[in-house]
């Protein structure tokens, strides 16, 4: 079957519709589909694993609910989902999978809906026992082979006899179930079968590097340590010996199915005169006659096998590097791109006047593109009027269209959001006048021509600032409305005290 199938398609809408993201994302990571899961849903999980508010138990409950499934693709893309995010992913994942007592209980699984589904069941069972023996071996040393700290003052390196004899056979474990997935190159056939090999190529490569400082660090112990613990240290180097063997193999079937020949790691074995040495010395310890060796061959022997190990250990560093600048160098491609893309769609975007456009959009005119305003600048008068300069009072002429584009006896809106009274027709302003202000009635002074002052009507119409209704503008003003211009706050209070036209309190 390829593509997603209807029951995909369902089961990914069900949980859109009850708002989980993280199993809809599950469902599509481990579709029908004879591929492997896409990178995009799997990095949306591994994001998932770092987000403080993400319930880590449903996120795994997501995933074993999806191996119940009887097609073997689903099965084994979900297996390939859990071993990336106990990779790649947060450690709270792999934590909370070594607390559980039971993982993947697979050993059963067979899918015979075909050929195919028959010989994928097989790694699929061998699959899901690695994984469980990888959470397993978390809960028993507290930390992840694969991603342990390497090197002289590596965690390995750095054991004490007592705790690396219990540690060892913890990695043989892990290093056996992941070599018993025992895949040949022609079994390879599939994208879902490729995606989990690769998992456990890159899992190999820092597996075995841990398992071989370990044992460096048991034969620089070796010849000091007690009788038991030499008896122990030698079961143990003879077993690695055998996985060296393993190891070697899985190694050639990679290079077989195109991986570069410069990410696959030599394997240095020490020499086979080590452990007729370590054979010796436990042999001495327990009484039995030995032929003599000096305890400068015996060095030389062991300084030649150690020289070996750290040769394959630095070999496996190496490859290990060089993949994590490989993804390193890819996230960095990622993150290019997609800043370019935001680029470009930041320059699509219509671009926006910032300077001397005015703010307020109007009806049928134009806005003014006048010079900057000069708030503190003293206005002038001419013929014993004043006369405004400043482009504050200048915004007149482009509200006018707005305000004669109202029929006769209707209110018309102003530029300050308020409503002038209706004015007839022939008494409309022209855009040559200015606005009609009257400074003095803000103090209770009576306006000319009339009784009325406008602090009567200050709670009526305070905020309704009106246009001229003449084409007398600034200029029609008599000698009485002088304008404080020493003081901007009180001539700003003062042109707001004069907008109660719609109350009945304009001058005449």
């Amino acid at each position: 079957m390829s593509g997603q199938s209807i029951t995909d398609r369902i089961t990914a809408a069900q949980h859109s519709v009850t708002g989980s993201a993280v199993s809809k994302t599950v469902c599509k990571a481990t579709t029908h589909e004879i591929m492997g899961p896409k990178k995009k849903h799997l990095d949306y999980l591994i994001h998932c694993t770092n987000e403080m508010n993400v319930n880590i138990p449903q996120l795994a409950d997501s995933l074993f609910e999806r191996t119940t499934n009887t097609s073997w693709v689903v099965v084994f893309k979900s297996l390939i989902t859990t071993q990336h995010l106990m990779v790649y992913g947060n450690e709270r994942f792999v934590q909370y999978l070594a607390s559980r007592n039971t993982l993947f209980n697979l050993s059963n699984f067979l899918d015979k809906s075909g050929l195919q589904g028959y010989d994928m069941s097989t790694f699929i069972r061998r699959y899901s026992r690695y994984l469980n023996e990888k959470a397993v071996s978390y809960r028993q040393v507290a930390f992840d082979f694969t991603k342990v700290k390497r090197g002289v003052d590596g965690v390995m390196r750095m054991m004490n006899t007592e705790k690396l004899l219990k540690t060892i056979p913890i990695i043989q474990n892990q290093m056996d179930a992941l070599l018993d997935f025992n895949v040949n190159a022609n079994e390879l056939t599939n994208g879902v079968i490729n995606a989990a090999f690769m998992l456990l190529f890159k899992d190999s490569i820092r597996l075995f590097a841990a398992y071989n400082e370990g044992i460096i660090n048991l034969l620089e112990k070796y010849f000091d340590m007690k009788k038991t613990q030499c008896k122990e240290g030698l079961d143990i180097y003879k077993k690695f010996l055998t996985r060296m063997t393993r190891i070697s193999e899985f190694l050639k079937v990679a290079e077989q199915v195109g991986i570069d020949r410069g990410d696959i790691p030599d394997l240095s074995q020490a020499p086979s005169s080590l452990l007729e040495a370590l054979e010796q010395h436990l042999a001495s310890l327990e009484g039995k006659k030995v032929k003599d060796s000096t305890a400068a061959s015996r060095a030389s022997t062991l300084s030649n096998a150690v020289s070996s190990l750290a040769s394959t250990g630095m070999s496996f560093t190496k490859v290990d590097e060089r993949e994590k600048q490989a993804a390193l160098e890819e996230e960095q491609a990622r993150l290019k791109a997609l800043k370019e893309q935001r680029l470009k769609e930041l320059s699509k975007r219509p671009s926006f006047a910032t300077t001397d456009t005015s703010p307020v959009s109007t009806t049928g005119g134009t806005i003014s593109t006048a010079p900057a305003i000069d708030l503190f600048s003293t206005p002038s008068c001419s013929n014993g009027a004043l006369k405004m300069e400043s482009d504050l009072f200048d915004l007149q002429s482009t509200f006018q269209p707005s305000m004669q584009s109202g029929s006769a006896g209707l209110p018309v809106a102003t530029a300050w959001a308020g409503y002038s009274t209706p004015q007839p027709a022939s008494q409309q302003p022209t855009p040559s006048g200015g606005l009609q202000v009257d400074f003095e009635s803000v103090f209770g002074v009576k306006a000319a021509g009339g009784n009325v002052l406008v602090s009567d009507d200050i709670s009526g119409s305070i905020l309704k600032p009106t246009l001229a209704g003449s084409s007398q503008g600034l200029c029609s003003m008599t000698n009485q409305d002088r304008l404080v211009s020493d003081d901007l706050d009180s001539s700003l209070a003062n042109l707001v005290g004069n907008l109660g036209i719609g109350n009945g309190t304009s001058k005449k």
